[in-house]
């Protein structure tokens, strides 16, 4: 079997070379151009996602990370606050509210859908609470009704965690709209993928979206004149040129992953596995495919030996990282450890195909 032969868990090569044409067409015009910093491209690219997302606005920035940061920035988060989240997510989510002095608290996640658990997510709250991150795991919603809810009666912030959800909806209503802000990353393995880093913050209040335009450009919204301590997180043109042509197959492509779960679910149905479970308030969009078993890592070693490429997101929750550990001692997140030692992700992007999907099956079936 030859290094061709492997099944990758994501191939964002293969999304360039169905699109090739476009994206140099993009890339040429970008170059051609001379306008490299804060052009055409990202302003458009920001009324695209808004429009798409159904935000009142959209702001470029460098990273998904930087996304999260200034969010809890242009909130006004900082010393002293809480700002609550699930334990189970990537450690970025935490790492932005650190950043700003403020406090990292972990909740418990729901069974079936690995998002964060509402009523745990109530349980939290203290009087410090200033905000909520809720992170939209795998490509599905939380339990955003709820969620939401609670927000407006505690006059808690909201931000969205939307790095692994772009196109995901709940209750009609996409991800990315129905927080404060909703935050997204472009890394080249997202549902839409930059071929580097990226990240767009939407929001609701217009003075955010201005907040979020000075923190991303050094506080600066005139040259040479800083009103606040800001950042050089600037969404470049030929990124975002990139991402445009991209976003006008988002829908497609979020489909085509539609189907390779579909296909995943019609061959595992009798295998011992967990399946992933959809809550049917929405629409998933299937960033990643992941199953659980008590036989994760036996199944793990037998896809890479028949070269086939996993993942497990994620294998350490927060609370259980050295940089946060210390800080919850005694505390008791038994969803989130299980999820932990359980959950295995499959390969999963547009352009798998009916066989590779089958032969990922076999393999699982002759471990199983």
């Amino acid at each position: 079997m030859t290094a061709h032969d492997r099944i990758p868990i994501a191939d964002p090569a293969a999304e360039y070379r169905e699109l090739a044409a476009e994206i140099d067409e993009a890339v040429h015009r970008v170059l051609a151009s001379g306008r490299y910093i804060l052009g055409p491209e990202g302003a458009a690219l920001e009324s695209e996602i808004a429009a798409y997302t159904g935000a009142a606005h959209a702001v470029g920035v460098n990273s998904g990370t930087d996304a999260l940061h200034f969010a809890l920035r242009a909130a006004g988060i900082g010393s002293g606050d809480e700002v609550l989240m699930p334990s189970f997510t990537f450690v970025a989510t935490a790492e932005a509210v650190s950043y700003t002095g403020a406090r990292p608290v972990f909740a418990d996640i729901d069974a079936q859908s690995f998002c964060l658990e509402p009523r745990a997510l109530e349980r939290s709250v203290t009087p410090r609470t200033r905000a909520v991150i809720v992170v939209h795991l795998y490509g599905q919603c939380a339990a955003m009704a709820e969620i939401a809810a609670l927000c407006r009666e505690k006059r808690l912030v909201l931000i969205e965690d939307c790095a692994q959800s772009l196109g995901a909806d709940c209750d009609g209503r996409r991800a990315g709209s129905w927080g404060d802000f909703g935050c997204f990353s472009f890394y080249p393995t997202k549902n839409l993928a930059a071929a580097g880093d990226g990240g767009m913050i939407t929001a609701r209040d217009a003075r955010h979206a201005e907040r979020l335009r000075m923190l991303r450009h050094h506080g600066s919204r005139q040259s040479y004149l800083h009103e606040v301590l800001g950042y050089n997180s600037r969404l470049d043109e030929l990124q975002a040129a990139i991402l445009r042509v991209k976003l006008r197959h988002l829908d497609r492509y979020n489909a085509a992953r539609a189907e390779v779960s579909r296909l995943y679910r019609e061959l595992l149905k009798d295998l011992p596995l967990i399946l992933p479970a959809e809550s049917g308030k929405g629409k998933h969009v299937w960033h990643q495919f992941t199953v659980r078993s008590e036989k994760r890592d036996r199944l793990r070693a037998s896809l890479e030996q028949a070269a086939i490429a996993s993942m497990i997101y994620y294998p350490v929750p927060l609370h259980r990282q050295p940089l946060y550990a210390p800080d919850n001692t005694g505390r008791a997140f038994p969803v989130t450890d299980e999820a932990a030692r359980s959950v295995l992700s499959l390969p999963i992007f547009p352009h798998l195909g009916e066989e590779r999907v089958k032969r990922v099956c076999e393999a699982l079936r002759a471990c199983a």
